[in-house]
C-alpha cells in the first residue's frame, strides 16, 4: 500500500484481513503508525522537495526499489501524495489500484470533493480504478454514488465518500487477489 495520510483506508483493509506486505509512505503520516501497530512492515521513502528541483523519475526508482525488496505483486494507493513516473507503470502494468473521491471521469485531481460542491452536482461518489500514468485515468473497477446534501460542506461530503471508499476498495482488492477481473459494483 502506498499511503500519505491518516490511514483510514489502511485500517479498513486490515479490518478485512487483506494481506498487506508493506506500507510505503512519501512522508511521515498516520498510516505508518497504524501499520506499525498491526505488525505490517513500513518503508518511508520521503519526498524531500516539492519544488522544481524534484526528480520524479529518480524518486519513482526509489519507490520501486523499496517495493521490489518486499516482492510486491499488487499495489493499492491510498491518498498517496506523490505522482509517480512511468517506470512504476512499466514495472506493474494493471497492478496499481487507486481510489478517487468522485465518479470518474468527472472531477479528476486532488480537489475532487471541493470541485463537485463548487459545480453544484447533486450526486458524486467514489471510484476504484487501475492507475495509469495520466492522473485519475485507467479502467474503472467499481463506482458507487453518494448524494450531495443541501447542507454539505467539503468535510461532511468527503467523510460520506470515505465511508463508501472504505467499504468498496477492500472488496475490489479482495476480488483482484482472488483473480476476478471485474469486482462487483463496476
Amino acid at each position: 500500500m502506498l499511503a500519505s495520510g491518516s490511514g483510514t483506508i489502511l485500517r479498513s483493509m486490515l479490518d478485512r484481513d487483506l494481506p498487506i506486505a508493506v506500507v510505503l509512505a512519501d512522508r511521515p503520516c498516520g498510516a505508518i503508525g497504524i501499520a506499525d501497530d498491526a505488525g505490517v512492515a513500513t518503508e518511508l521513502v520521503e519526498r524531500t522537495t516539492f519544488g522544481a528541483d524534484f526528480d520524479r523519475v529518480a524518486y519513482t526508482h526509489e519507490v520501486l526499489d523499496a517495493l521490489q525488496r518486499h516482492r510486491i505483486d499488487l499495489i493499492a494507493m491510498a491518498g498517496f501524495g506523490t505522482i509517480l513516473a512511468k517506470p512504476i507503470h512499466d514495472a506493474f502494468p494493471d497492478q496499481i489500484v487507486n481510489t478517487h473521491p468522485a465518479l470518474l471521469p468527472a472531477f479528476k485531481g486532488w480537489h475532487a470533493v471541493d470541485d463537485a460542491l463548487a459545480y453544484g452536482v447533486k450526486v458524486t461518489g467514489c471510484t476504484v480504478h487501475f492507475a495509469r500514468l495520466e492522473v485519475d485515468e485507467g479502467p474503472i473497477l467499481a463506482q458507487e454514488a453518494v448524494p450531495v446534501l443541501p447542507d454539505d460542506t467539503v468535510e461532511t461530503l468527503h467523510e460520506r465518500i470515505k465511508e463508501v471508499e472504505r467499504r468498496i476498495y477492500p472488496e475490489v482488492l479482495r476480488a483482484l487477489i482472488a483473480g476476478t477481473d471485474r469486482p462487483g459494483g463496476a
